[in-house]
């Protein structure tokens, strides 16, 4: 029995590792979606459920995160030396903070999820920007805007044209998802005719 044990246990590692580890090539969406097809379903599900295109979804993570499931901001240091607290709560894929990600799991019942997983990560993502796009008004394809009120947050958006470097992370942001975008137009009839995962 305790063998039995160990070999699940081991075997929940292996896929963890393997389903959680960062993608060769986090700049090409199909290569994207050829080393993780699970997360093609993820993606395609919240694109449906909440109206987000996946080129914007992908476009968020990989400037928050690239897709690091346990990306967190760096400590800050005493001295410039000694290890500090961190800036923020931000953490996984969408570098969602506590708070925040407390709103999402109470306003969508999806009370289990986690910010390490990607699943629950571009659910976020659908679900903040539809909120962006009730309360801002902002369209769920301009990825310039929707990036601007991602990283300032609802109350701060109307005062990011005073914040250069947040401009120029929202164009690199709307650049990259445009890129996406082209990539996913070659690839998305083979991505959607693989039948062998069952999601």
């Amino acid at each position: 029995m305790q063998n039995l044990n160990k070999i699940f246990i081991f075997l929940s590692l292996i896929i963890l590792t393997s389903c959680s580890s960062i993608p060769s090539n986090t700049a090409d969406g199909c290569s994207i979606f050829d080393e993780r097809y699970l997360w093609y379903k993820f993606a395609k599900k919240t694109e449906k459920k909440w109206g987000t295109p996946i080129y914007i979804q992908l476009a968020i993570i990989r400037m928050e995160s690239d897709f690091d499931w346990l990306a967190r901001p760096e400590r800050q240091k005493i001295f410039k030396v000694i290890p500090y607290k961190r800036p923020s709560s931000s953490l996984g894929y969408s570098q969602a903070v506590k708070g925040t990600w407390k709103q999402y799991k109470e306003e969508t019942g999806n009370k289990l999820a986690s910010r390490i997983l990607f699943k629950d990560s571009v659910d976020f993502i659908g679900w903040y920007t539809t909120k962006s796009s009730q309360i801002l008004k902002i369209s769920k394809k301009d990825a310039f805007k929707q990036y601007l009120a991602y990283h300032e947050g609802w109350g701060n958006y109307k005062h990011y044209k005073k914040n250069k470097k947040v401009i120029g992370l929202a164009k690199k942001v709307e650049k990259q998802s445009k890129i996406y975008r082209k990539q996913l137009a070659k690839c998305s009839n083979k991505l959607n005719r693989n039948k062998y995962i069952i999601f």
